[in-house]
C-alpha cells in the first residue's frame, strides 16, 4: 500500500498547526516486497468479475429453474435471495479482498489465523472445479469444429453413429412421424459421437479417453494459460473479448429467436406466474442455490480481483453494478433459450414443456443446437453460438485459477513471486491431467456427480468466511475499515444482512441440502448408492485443511495450551492493519 492520507475529526477552532485545527496525517508503510500489482484499468477489473459471474449457469440453469418453479412467480424469491442474501455476500468479499490485499489464504492472518486451513480448503475446491468445469468447453469446441463441415453433422440421420431410432422430425417433414422411440439426430450426435456413453454400461467401467475431446481440452488449457501467465495484466486484457463478445451473441440470438415462428409460445412458458408454487419450499431453496452459485462469493475469486484494486476504489458501487448486470443477464438469456424453445415446439407440433424435458447442458448442445441447424444460415448460427459458450467458460476459469494463483503467491511471496510463469505452468497441467478423467465413455456421468457434490461444498467456506469476519473482526470494525477506505460506513441494512440474514441463508442452503438430497440422474442412467458415497467425501475431502491447519496452527505457537486458547478467543489478537492507522490518524 502506499502513502494514505486521513484527515482527523475537528477538536476546537483555530487553522493550519494551532491547536484544535485539521490535521492530515500521511502513513507511510514501506516494504523489503515489490509493490503489488493492479489493475491497469477499473474497466478491466469490472470485466473481470462480470465474466467471473457470468457463466454457462446463467444461460442455461436459470431459465430451467425458473420456468420449473412458477415462471415469472419465481422471481420474486430470486431478487430477495439476491438483495438479502447475494449481494451482500458479494460486496463483503470485495471490500475484505480490497481493503487486507490478499488472497484467500493469507488474508485469514487478519482475520483469525486459526482458520487459514479454510483458504487452503477454497483452493482444493477450485481445483476440483476446474477438472470438471473445462470439459464443457471441450465439448463447445468440438460442436465448433463440426460446424464448419457443409452440413451440420447433428441434422441427419445417414452418420456411423446414428441408430434406426434416428428420427429428423418437423412440422414441414409430411412422411415422418414422431414416436415415444424417436431419437433426434442432435441427441444422437451429442451422446453417441461427443461423449460416446453408450459404449460404457455405467460408472464402474470409465472406458477410454476420447483422444478427439483430449485435443480439444489441450486447446483450451493453452489458451487459458497465456491469458493469466502474466497476471491481472494480460487476463484484464483478455475479457474485453471475451466478456464482452457473449453479450454480442446473446443480443443477435435474441433478435433471431424473436423473428421465430411460435417464439411467443416459449416466452409464455418462461414468464406464465403459477403463484402456488410460492408455497413450495423447493422454490425458495432453488432461487437461494441459484443466485449463490450465479454470484460466486466464497470461491476466492473477488478477494483476489478486489485485491489488485487502488485502497479508495469504490467497491460498493462495484458489487451493485456487477451484481445488477449478472441478474439481469440470467433473466434476458432466458428469453434467448426460451424463443427458440417455442419455435421448436412450433415445428414440432408439440408443448414447450415437451420440448423442454431436457436440463444442463443437454439444453444447449441437444435442443439449442438442433433448433440451430433448423434456422437460415445455420452455420452462422452454430458458430458464433458455440463461441459465446467457450467465451463464457473461459472467463469463469481465468477467474477460478487466478484465486488459486493469488493465494499461493501471497502465502508464499518469496518461493513463487519470481516463478509465476512456471507456478501457473505446473497449476494448468495438473488441472489438464485431473480434467481427463471427465473425457472418458463415462464424462457427463462424472461430471454431473462433480458439479453436484463439490459446489455445495463451497458454501461451508462462505459460512465460515462471514461468521468469522463478524465474530473475530466484528461487524463494527469492519465497518470502520471499509470507511477509512471508501469515505462512509455501511448502513444499518447491509450490517444486519452480514450478521444475521447472510449466515442463515447460507445454512438454509446447506441443510436443505443434507436434508433433501437431489436426486443424481442423467438420461436413463440412475447413479448407484456408492455415488453418493464418492460425491460426499470428494466434497468433504477439502475441508480435511481445516482441522488440519488447526492442529498444526496450535503446536506451533510458542506457550502452554492454556496460553494459546486464551490467545485465540481474544478479538483484539486477530490484528488487522486499519487498527494501526486508526490510531495513528487520530494522534494530535
Amino acid at each position: 500500500m502506499g502513502a494514505i492520507s486521513v484527515i482527523s475529526p475537528r477538536e476546537g477552532g483555530g487553522a493550519g498547526g494551532a491547536p484544535g485545527g485539521f490535521r492530515t496525517l500521511v502513513v507511510q508503510q514501506t516494504s523489503l516486497d515489490p509493490p503489488r500489482e493492479t489493475w491497469s484499468k477499473k474497466m478491466d477489473f469490472l470485466l473481470s468479475v462480470i465474466g467471473y459471474a457470468v457463466d454457462l449457469g446463467n444461460v442455461w440453469r436459470f431459465p430451467y429453474i425458473c420456468y420449473q418453479n412458477g415462471g415469472g412467480a419465481f422471481l420474486l424469491p430470486y431478487l430477495l435471495m439476491a438483495v438479502f442474501g447475494g449481494v451482500p455476500l458479494f460486496y463483503m468479499e470485495l471490500a475484505l479482498g480490497q481493503f487486507h490485499r490478499s488472497g484467500c489464504i493469507s488474508i485469514w492472518k487478519h482475520i483469525c489465523p486459526i482458520f487459514k486451513g479454510i483458504g487452503f480448503a477454497i483452493c482444493i475446491i477450485a481445483l476440483y472445479i476446474a477438472f470438471y468445469y473445462n470439459t464443457i468447453m471441450a465439448w463447445a469446441l468440438y460442436y465448433l469444429l463440426s460446424s464448419f463441415q457443409p452440413t451440420l453433422p447433428w441434422t441427419t440421420c445417414n452418420n456411423a453413429w446414428n441408430t434406426p431410432n434416428c428420427t429428423h422430425y418437423l412440422s414441414t417433414d409430411l412422411n415422418v412421424s414422431w414416436t415415444n422411440t424417436s431419437i433426434s439426430p442432435a441427441e444422437e450426435f451429442y451422446t453417441r459421437q461427443v461423449l460416446q456413453v453408450h459404449l460404457s454400461p455405467g460408472l464402474h467401467q470409465l472406458g477410454a479417453v476420447s483422444w478427439q475431446l483430449a485435443l480439444c481440452l489441450l486447446f483450451i488449457f493453452t489458451i487459458v494459460y497465456f491469458s493469466i501467465w502474466k497476471g491481472v495484466k494480460t487476463s484484464g486484457k483478455v475479457v474485453w473479448v471475451t466478456a464482452t463478445f457473449p453479450y454480442l451473441v446473446l443480443l443477435i440470438l435474441l433478435v433471431r429467436g424473436a423473428t421465430l415462428p411460435g417464439a411467443w409460445r416459449g416466452v409464455v412458458f418462461y414468464l406464465q406466474p403459477d403463484w402456488d408454487k410460492l408455497l413450495s419450499t423447493t422454490v425458495w431453496i432453488d432461487a437461494a442455490a441459484q443466485i449463490f452459485f450465479s454470484l460466486g462469493p466464497g470461491f476466492g475469486v473477488l478477494l483476489a480481483f478486489a485485491s489488485y484494486n487502488p485502497f479508495h476504489n469504490n467497491c460498493y458501487k462495484d458489487a451493485l453494478v456487477t451484481s445488477s448486470v449478472n441478474c439481469l443477464t440470467s433473466f434476458v438469456s432466458g428469453f434467448v433459450i426460451f424463443t427458440v424453445l417455442g419455435y421448436m415446439a412450433e415445428m414440432r407440433q408439440q408443448g414447450v414443456e415437451t420440448v423442454a424435458k431436457d436440463a444442463g447442458p443437454s439444453l444447449l448442445f441437444i435442443i439449442y443446437a438442433e433448433a440451430i441447424a433448423n434456422m437460415p444460415a445455420a452455420t452462422f448460427f452454430a458458430i458464433i453460438f458455440f463461441l459465446m459458450i467457450i467465451m463464457l467458460g473461459l472467463d469463469s476459469t481465468f477467474a477460478g485459477l487466478e484465486g488459486v494463483i493469488t493465494a499461493m503467491l501471497d502465502e508464499f511471496p518469496h518461493l513463487l513471486a519470481r516463478r509465476r510463469e512456471l507456478f501457473v505452468l505446473g497449476l494448468v497441467c495438473v488441472c489438464y491431467l485431473g480434467a481427463l478423467s471427465t473425457l472418458t465413455y463415462v464424462s457427463p456421468l462424472s461430471y454431473t456427480c462433480l458439479l453436484l457434490y463439490i459446489w455445495s461444498h463451497c458454501e461451508c467456506a462462505c459460512v465460515c468466511l462471514c461468521v468469522c469476519v463478524c465474530v473475530y473482526t466484528g461487524t463494527k470494525r469492519f465497518c470502520s475499515d471499509v470507511q477509512l477506505m471508501l469515505g462512509f460506513s455501511p448502513g444499518l441494512f447491509w450490517r444486519v444482512c452480514w450478521v444475521a440474514i447472510c449466515p442463515c441463508f447460507l445454512l438454509f442452503i446447506i441443510g436443505s441440502f443434507l436434508a433433501f438430497p437431489p436426486e443424481v440422474k442423467l438420461f436413463d442412467y440412475v447413479y448407484p448408492f456408492w455415488t453418493t458415497v464418492l460425491g460426499y467425501c470428494i466434497g468433504v475431502s477439502s475441508f480435511i485443511c481445516v482441522p488440519s491447519y488447526m492442529v498444526y496452527h496450535l503446536l506451533t505457537t510458542k506457550g502452554t495450551f492454556k496460553q494459546v486458547s486464551q490467545i485465540l478467543s481474544q478479538k483484539q489478537q486477530c490484528l488487522i492493519p486499519s487498527v494501526t492507522l486508526r490510531k495513528q490518524a487520530h494522534m494530535r
